[in-house]
């Protein structure tokens, strides 16, 4: 059955030893954005020992949990597994980057959980990106084991001129409606995101955010959020919560 979505972004910089000049600059930012992402991972693994980890990616894309990758191509040769028994022997040094995230946390959060991962292309429409979404939610109900669902995505990059695509003026009430409608489960709002522009503002997470409201597209009760990160240090936007069923407990 389904019981939790909890939500993280995917900044290299999470991992402490790729930090570097960027930690070193803004160690108190990344402390406060790291603590976050525990506490919404944290909050997935007190509730459910398997995870299917839901991100973005240039095409669709699905990988069991004998995967294991590299941060290599980020710097430094961390290596991060979805299961206890993934391959970090022969890690795939091309893995998306939500699929390392999500191996990552959960070998520090939850080292017994056993994961998986779905990504869906950056081009995917909103419809389909809520179909995904149902038809995921349809499929864990109907499990016997408990299965949560960490969700995998950043906001605009477009919201400082430090930002990776540079400063965007259109970027910041884009982003402040998308941290409003995150935070209060808010999943008509999140089905409405416009594609054209989330693409042009660099919201890279658009697929997934959708993907989570069609989690709980079918719902009566709107989920229980609670958000525990919604800020952008690096002209980036970051959002950490985690979601919960209405009515759950």
């Amino acid at each position: 059955m389904f019981c939790v979505a909890s939500l993280v972004p995917s900044p290299p910089a999470l991992i402490p030893e790729l930090g570097g000049a960027a930690g070193a600059a803004a160690d108190g930012d990344l402390a406060r954005l790291r603590g976050a992402v525990f506490e919404a991972a944290g909050e997935l693994a007190g509730q459910a020992k398997r995870w299917i980890v839901v991100g973005v990616a240039d095409s669709d894309s699905v990988y069991d949990s004998e995967t294991a990758g590299t941060f290599r191509g980020y710097g430094v040769d961390i290596r991060a597994g979805l299961s206890a028994t993934a391959n970090t022997e022969n890690p795939d040094p091309d893995l998306p980057l939500p699929v390392l995230i999500g191996g990552w946390l959960r070998e520090r959060v939850a080292p017994d959980a056993i994961a998986v991962a779905r990504l869906v292309a950056s081009d995917t429409p909103a419809a389909e990106c809520l179909a995904y979404g149902r038809k995921l939610r349809a499929e864990l109900d109907s499990a016997t084991d408990r299965y949560g669902v960490l969700v995998v995505g950043d906001g605009a990059a477009t919201l400082s001129l430090k930002a990776p695509r540079y400063l965007d003026p259109r970027a910041e009430a884009v982003q402040a409606e998308i941290d409003r409608a995150l935070a209060a489960g808010d999943r008509t709002a999140l089905a409405a995101l416009d594609e054209r522009l989330c693409a042009e503002l660099d919201v890279a997470g658009r697929p997934a955010f959708q993907v989570l409201a069609g989690l709980f597209a079918a719902d009566a009760a709107d989920p229980r959020v609670e958000t525990f990160y919604a800020a952008a240090p690096f002209g980036v936007a970051y959002h950490a919560s985690s979601w919960l069923p209405g009515g759950a407990a």
